[in-house]
């Protein structure tokens, strides 16, 4: 029987693996065709369908909009699962994990119990409520807005001021696909950000993954 979430999947359909999960075939509801994702199976419980991974700066997330609707990058490595993926794994209702790391092996996390993409009529808008974790509060800044990219930008030019494509407010308070910098302090706020984590603007996090889980 074909998969159609991390929770379901089987030892035998697995394509490759490392410590922490997978990569699978799955099928999300409705879909004939598979879709290629990475599986966290031991955070929180496991069941984890990883999105979005940010790790070492061999990605460049700076792309126009249809690169973030379909997707790009390795599912092993850094990558972004694509916008309409999001919206097809999350139509019936979703939780959000955001596991993230800083340049002094502190770690931190902000979980959500509900997480929404909507669709393409929409420019895939973001709802998301019910936080908990120890990274703060950041997301809900975000929430109820629409995708931006630096070619479907908003009134403020966020995404170009900013260096990636994300849910933009006026302008951020997370901006986890921002320019990847290999150290933590730098002078600008387009880096890879989790605003209520370190309190400030101007701190790039080493090490972020956005996963989802059907609930």
């Amino acid at each position: 029987m074909s998969s159609t979430s991390c929770i379901s999947v089987s030892p035998l359909d697995i394509k490759r693996t490392n410590a922490t999960g997978g990569v699978y075939d799955i099928y999300p509801g409705g879909v004939q065709s598979a879709v290629e994702v990475y599986c966290d199976q031991k955070t929180d419980g496991g069941g984890w369908i990883v999105f979005q991974r940010r790790m070492n700066g061999s990605v460049s997330f700076k792309r126009n909009f249809i690169d973030y609707e379909l997707g790009f990058g390795q599912r092993d490595g850094e990558f972004w699962l694509g916008l309409r993926n999001l919206h097809l794994f999350t139509i019936n209702g979703a939780e959000l994990r955001v596991d993230m790391a800083d340049w002094d092996g502190n770690i931190a996390y902000a979980k959500y119990s509900q997480f929404m993409v909507g669709n393409a009529f929409s420019q895939y808008m973001l709802l998301v409520e019910g936080y908990s974790g120890t990274a703060g509060e950041s997301l809900i800044y975000h929430s109820g807005q629409k995708f931006y990219t630096k070619d479907r930008d908003n009134e403020r030019g966020c995404s170009k001021d900013f260096k990636g494509g994300m849910w933009y407010n006026t302008c951020h308070q997370v901006n986890l696909n921002g320019q990847y910098r290999t150290q933590g302090n730098y002078c600008c706020s387009d880096g890879v950000e989790w605003y209520h984590w370190k309190r400030r603007h101007g701190y790039s996090l080493k090490f972020v993954e956005m996963k989802m889980r059907p609930v």
